[in-house]
C-alpha cells in the first residue's frame, strides 16, 4: 500500500506535539529520579556506608 507524500506529511504533523510531550515527561521523570538519588545519597547512613566501601577499596 502506497501512501502519498501529502498524506504522510499530514500524519507526521499530527503527531508532532506528542513527541514534545513525551520528551517533557521523560525529562521530568529523570529530574525526579535524580532528586530522589541525591536525597538518598546525602543521608548520613548511606554516606557512611559509601565512605566505608571506598576506604576498603582504596586500602587494598
Amino acid at each position: 500500500m502506497k501512501i502519498s507524500s501529502a498524506k504522510l506529511r499530514t500524519r507526521l504533523a499530527a503527531e508532532q506535539g506528542s513527541t514534545t510531550a513525551e520528551f517533557a515527561m521523560v525529562t521530568l521523570a529523570a529530574v525526579a529520579f535524580a532528586g530522589l538519588l541525591i536525597s538518598i545519597l546525602s543521608s548520613g547512613d548511606v554516606r557512611g556506608m559509601l565512605m566505608g566501601l571506598i576506604s576498603k577499596a582504596l586500602s587494598l
